[in-house]
């Protein structure tokens, strides 16, 4: 009668440690595209910053708009300013109520409404004012920069060309 070979029990384990381990070793790195880049998971934080948003002197005879935008990451945007409207007369510029201007901050959904002739709510208004201050808390921004609107627009009844002197930023 033959007699079978006997594996001894340590080198069996270690012959079995050592396949498994020499697998472990050769992780498979992910597709490039796969692995975000740094810059793209962590942005800067706006917060304790501030920006001119609008500061321009410019004519109104229908309606004029302003795009700006609020940085991602900022948690309690704060926007601030004012506005001043007259009407240029030669030696002196009239402002009293033939200078009205309606003023509006949109939202990007809301300037789509805005921009087709639907009527819709706006996140700030000012109807026919010729000096305005400005004070308003904007709903944070999240991972994603947002963009808003200002619309100064003529009023009726008024003169037919107005100019404003518009002076906003925004807090982080």
């Amino acid at each position: 009668m033959s007699e079978k070979p006997r594996i001894c029990p340590a080198l069996a384990f270690l012959v079995v440690a050592l396949v498994l381990s020499t697998g472990a070793c050769q992780k498979k790195s992910p597709a490039a595209e796969e692995v975000p880049a740094t810059r793209e998971r962590v942005a800067p934080s706006p917060v304790g910053t501030s920006q001119i948003v609008l500061q321009k002197t410019f004519t109104v005879s229908g309606s004029a708009k302003f795009p700006f935008e609020i940085p991602a990451h900022a948690a309690t945007p704060h926007l601030h300013g004012n506005y001043k409207s007259f009407v240029p007369q030669p030696g002196v510029q009239s402002n009293d109520d033939t200078a009205n201007v309606d003023f509006l901050i949109l939202t990007e959904s809301q300037y789509a409404d805005f921009a087709a002739g639907r009527a819709g709510e706006a996140l700030f208004s000012a109807d026919a004012a010729h000096n305005q201050d400005v004070d308003v808390s904007l709903p944070p921004s999240l991972d994603q920069p947002q963009k808003y609107y200002f619309i100064f627009r003529n009023t009726p009844g008024g003169a037919a060309k107005k100019v404003v002197k518009a002076d906003f930023s925004a807090d982080f």
